[in-house]
């Protein structure tokens, strides 16, 4: 059967994702216990494994009432075990178990956190990305080096063009106002804004998004983009390093 996929919204700007699998429930990320408890409960569903993508209080804050309430397993970076609250099972990229009837692909994305990994689901095409890739953007570079975070984003980059992005926060249009100054000669990136302005005047989530519409308008995803090198005045730059001059520029944005 496919995976059903369910955005929840949490505290002022986090999602979870909550993911009904062949042989149960998986949630990613836990921000914070209300809002995932009335989705499950509204659903009839019980939650089987929680996986953590990375050790931020915003990303872990429901897990000790969500396991108290399901005893659920709970899943995530060895490399960040002794930040996070208690694993039963710690993982690192290649580990790729099955999780409630699904294979999930571990993939190690350091930057934004040193231990920060993204989870992969072959089966529903979803790649739950938190803080490394987002929507138009991606995460500040709080432990790693931007060098590092390049390559994290390439990797990402790799998978399947259908493949669904599934970040961690709703970010898009503050993104895209930045993202237009880098490269204002994008016509998709344009369309783009456009359909992001109406999503949240509507109430609408701007994420998931596809991983092709992000190769075509995510500056942090273009350094090679002739536009963007020229804006920048760094012709012949390698890409790492035009990633992080798009990255200062953000963080003064």
């Amino acid at each position: 059967m496919p995976l059903e996929i369910v955005t929840v919204p949490c505290l002022s700007d986090n999602y979870a994702y909550l993911v009904k699998a062949p042989d149960g429930v998986i949630l990613v990320d836990a921000p914070e216990a209300g809002p995932i408890l009335a989705e499950l409960e509204s659903r009839g569903w019980e939650l089987d494994t929680l996986l953590i993508t990375h050790h931020h209080h915003d990303h872990v804050g429901g897990v000790a009432e969500l396991r108290e309430k399901y005893g659920c397993a709970v899943m995530g970076p060895r490399a960040e075990e002794a930040k996070l609250p208690p694993l039963t099972q710690a993982l690192e990229e290649g580990d790729d178990p099955w999780v409630a009837g699904t294979e999930v692909r571990v993939i190690s994305v350091p930057g934004h956190t040193m231990g920060h990994v993204a989870f992969y689901m072959p089966e529903g095409e979803a790649a739950f990305t938190a803080d490394s890739l987002m929507a138009l953007g991606c995460g500040r570079v709080f432990e790693g080096t931007p060098e590092m975070m390049w390559e994290s984003l390439s990797k990402l980059a790799e998978l399947p063009p259908e493949t669904m992005i599934y970040s961690g926060h709703e970010y898009t249009q503050a993104n895209a106002r930045f993202a237009e100054t880098i490269e204002p000669g994008n016509e998709a990136l344009k369309s783009r804004i456009d359909e992001i302005a109406k999503a949240r005047s509507e109430g609408r989530p701007t994420v998931p998004c596809a991983l092709s519409e992000e190769l075509a308008t995510n500056p942090f995803l273009r350094p090679d983009s002739p536009e963007i090198r020229e804006r920048l005045e760094m012709p012949d730059d390698a890409e790492a390093r035009v990633f992080a001059e798009i990255r200062a520029r953000k963080d003064r944005f």
